[in-house]
């Protein structure tokens, strides 16, 4: 009598990226970390928005050590390094509001986008809203930022309204308000 017919055991579920991860950052050395990307990231994608000399402006007023130090120990805060292979490739920030979870930052380097990452964070950001209880994610973004609008709108997220921020030393942050209400449906999209 021939042996029982065995089924092969099921494939194992899929896994995110091992080497994915989203780390809150608590340390001077992280902080220096996420000014690094910034610099980086911005100067890669805003100078043709914006132009250099905002650019550098912004940079040293809202993403240098010394500013992100004073709005995570002063204004509430969180910011979050996105690793990609063991390599810190874009981070993300958020402040708590009243009725509201502010995005206040995502960045991702160009070489970064359409893996997923973007995707990823936008879930901590409800998972987040969530257990604050807080029932809107709302966000700026540049209005010639045609690639960061479409991943929002990807993302449920529609425009609410427009802002213009002066930001002092001449410039303005010339932007769209973009907000959500939470249950948000499947956020699709392939990153920002």
């Amino acid at each position: 009598m021939p042996p029982p017919t065995q089924t092969p055991p099921p494939p194992p579920p899929p896994t995110p990226q091992a080497a994915d991860r989203i780390i809150a950052v608590s340390s001077r050395r992280q902080r220096q970390t996420v000014a690094r990307l910034a610099a980086e990231i911005w100067r890669d994608h805003y100078t043709p928005i914006i132009g250099n000399a905002q650019v550098e402006y912004m940079l040293e007023k809202f993403q240098s050590l010394e500013a992100i130090s004073e709005q995570i120990a002063h204004h509430g805060y969180r910011y979050y390094l996105l690793q990609h292979d063991h390599q810190a490739v874009g981070y993300l920030a958020l402040q708590p509001q009243q009725e509201v979870l502010f995005l206040s930052k995502i960045y991702l380097r160009k070489s970064a986008r359409g893996q997923g990452l973007g995707k990823q964070a936008m879930h901590l950001v409800v998972q987040l809203a969530n257990e604050l209880n807080l029932p809107k994610i709302r966000l700026t973004v540049n209005k010639h930022n045609t690639i960061a609008i479409a991943a929002y709108k990807r993302f449920g997220l529609t425009r609410i309204g427009k802002q213009v921020t002066d930001i002092g030393g001449g410039y303005v942050m010339d932007d769209y308000v973009f907000e959500a209400k939470l249950p948000i449906g499947e956020m699709g999209g392939r990153g920002i």
